[in-house]
């Protein structure tokens, strides 16, 4: 369980990683941020592919991605981080 939850963790720190290099534009998140979006992007990743290719029954489609699902995942996640806090990481306010 502990190793599961470190490969959690590093997967998440690249794919986050990764996924904030190929996107462009300013992301105003630290290490952990970058962690926490590889991480949703992973079980997303893995959520998609389970979707298109099918999957193992067994884990009804919550399960984490390979590096590439985990990025592309990451990439939608970012995509949609930016979209609900305005693309500069600051939340929309309603004046």
């Amino acid at each position: 369980m502990l190793w599961f939850i470190l490969g959690l963790i590093l997967i998440g720190l690249i794919a986050g990683f990764i996924a904030r290099a190929l996107v462009p534009g300013p992301d105003p998140m630290g290490i952990v941020g970058t962690i926490a979006v590889g991480i949703v992007g992973s079980f997303l990743g893995g959520f998609l592919g389970d979707l298109i290719f099918g999957g193992d029954d067994n884990l009804d489609g919550l399960a984490p991605a390979g590096i590439i699902g985990s990025i592309i995942g990451a990439i939608i996640v970012l995509l949609i981080y930016r979209a609900v806090t305005g693309g500069d990481g600051r939340r929309r306010t309603r004046a």
